[in-house]
């Protein structure tokens, strides 16, 4: 920690003779902390000494790197080997065929409303990517996708397009998904470092979002070289959100999983939903160590491949502790039936990312052969359990198989 010194003038009006000012702000790169002194002069107040303190852990990265990183992640997430070390737990579980399931094919129904959307199945293309001009060719064909079929879609880390706004493009999906059911993101723990309720308006109306997810990435963060990890005091600022901005909230983790303390935590801050985002896909350590330059940290790295609460058991840790909570289920689900089980244990919705991130680099025609497959596969799994509509899924019993 180094304790400097900054001379600084700021007209700040209708404040009283003397003033004293929690101040935090971003300078010449860092974390700036202070309390403000200052008098008024001939009407005006103003501080002429601001001492602070910058946190060597919690320096601020030049907005610069955030294309970067994100041309990084697409990257690696499609050359390199980064799957976590565990699996969903969804593999161990399965559901009791019906020889005689009592209904038609064609009466299985698997659209639902959600948020004020319709949807023509339970799927979600999870959040990915943005701020680069790969990224939003990649969203636009997911968008385009997502509007044809009837699913839901929610864009990368917004942070880019906040504060680098000639990237803000490269989010906005709305023109090719008018009807889709949208969720905009930005991580939770930019409330610790000068984000407020403005912020978070300006990333949902960015892209005309539904909903805004939070999302919690401390361990990724705390392995990133550029990382934010000031995380203290993050639920009772996560409350604020959810009472001030007017569309739902929903907490996601990005592939470790949510604990009970964490599931009581985001209960009790007023959030709709929580995407369980569990272990068992992406390892985003993992994702972290390929761009690693230091040995050494990639080591500390590979040393949590296999962290984290399994996607199957974090959606059952929120249907205990939050039984009202809607849950998004995702975290190496890979196709309809991880979908279908991800549901029948409580889920309102099934999430995936890499599937469709490598489907989209593919071709639109690719994304589009990959939902027919994961719509067809929802439909025969619900005809040859007897259920007819999506509530009549998630009340099917799955078995948990022995190993």
């Amino acid at each position: 920690m180094v304790d400097s010194c900054l001379n600084y003038n700021l007209a700040i009006p209708n404040l009283t003779e003397q003033f004293s000012i929690d101040f935090s702000c971003h300078y010449n790169a860092c974390l700036v902390e202070s309390k403000v002194r200052g008098q008024k002069e001939n009407g005006v107040l103003w501080y002429t000494q601001l001492s602070f303190r910058s946190f060597s852990n919690g320096i601020m990265p030049d907005n610069s790197l955030l294309p970067n990183r994100k041309a990084d992640h697409i990257r690696i997430n499609l050359e390199e080997d980064v799957q976590s070390g565990i699996q969903s737990g969804l593999e161990r579980l399965r559901f009791v065929h019906r020889a005689l399931p009592e209904l038609d094919l064609d009466e299985v129904d698997l659209s639902s409303t959600l948020m004020g959307r319709t949807l023509k199945a339970p799927i979600l293309i999870s959040s990915m990517t943005g701020g680069t001009p790969e990224a939003e060719e990649i969203n636009r064909i997911l968008a385009a996708a997502a509007q044809e079929n009837g699913i839901a879609m929610g864009v990368g880390s917004q942070r880019a397009g906040i504060e680098n706004p000639e990237t803000a493009r490269t989010f906005r999906v709305r023109d090719y998904a008018p009807d889709i059911l949208l969720f905009a993101n930005i991580g939770a723990v930019q409330l610790n470092y000068g984000y407020t309720l403005d912020q978070c308006k300006q990333a949902v109306e960015m892209v005309q979002a539904d909903a805004l997810i939070l999302h919690l990435n401390a361990l990724q963060e705390a392995l990133q070289p550029e990382g934010d990890t000031r995380f203290a005091g993050l639920a009772k600022k996560i409350e604020q959100i959810c009472r001030q901005i007017g569309v739902p909230v929903i907490a996601k983790e990005v592939g470790w999983g949510f604990s009970e303390a964490d599931v009581r935590l985001l209960r009790d801050a007023g959030v709709t939903a929580i995407d369980v985002a569990g272990a068992g896909g992406t390892s985003w350590s993992q994702v972290e160590k390929f761009r690693m330059k230091d040995p050494r940290r990639a080591q500390v790295a590979e040393a949590f491949r296999s962290w984290g609460v399994p996607t199957a058991e974090a959606i059952q840790i929120v249907r205990r502790v939050a039984p009202e909570m809607l849950v998004i289920a995702s975290g190496g689900l890979q196709d309809g039936m991880d979908i279908a089980k991800s549901l029948a244990l409580g889920a309102r919705l099934g999430g995936m990312a890499g599937p469709f991130l490598r489907a989209a680099r593919q071709s639109p025609a690719k994304v589009q052969d990959f939902i027919y497959e994961l719509v067809e596969t929802l439909r025969v799994i619900m005809f040859v359990t007897g259920s007819r509509n999506l509530t009549d899924l998630r009340n099917q019993e799955l078995i948990q198989q022995i190993e």
